[in-house]
């Protein structure tokens, strides 16, 4: 039993004689606004979610610097102390 093209007439027809034309408008004008807020929630959190990357990936450089440096002043003491046992 599917839903022919009366029955969609006569089932608008009472949502217009029930609610009035500008209640329909302004219940449209709400759904609308319900869905840009929607996608405009959903565009934020991806560019937080990008930007959270960006400073982890930079946060993981700094560290790996860090620890390339420290680990080139460590070797360099080291044959530093070696030298000196020669």
């Amino acid at each position: 039993m599917s839903v022919g093209f009366w029955q969609i007439v006569v089932i608008a027809i009472l949502a217009v004689l029930l609610f009035g034309r500008g209640r329909i408008s302004d219940l449209m004008g709400d759904v609308a606004k319900g869905i840009k807020s929607f996608k405009k929630g959903l565009s934020d959190e991806d560019s937080q979610h990008q930007a959270t990357e960006t400073d982890i990936t930079q946060e993981m450089k700094k560290i790996s610097h860090d620890a390339t440096s420290h680990s080139s002043a460590v070797q360099a003491k080291q044959e530093k102390t070696y030298k000196s046992f020669d």
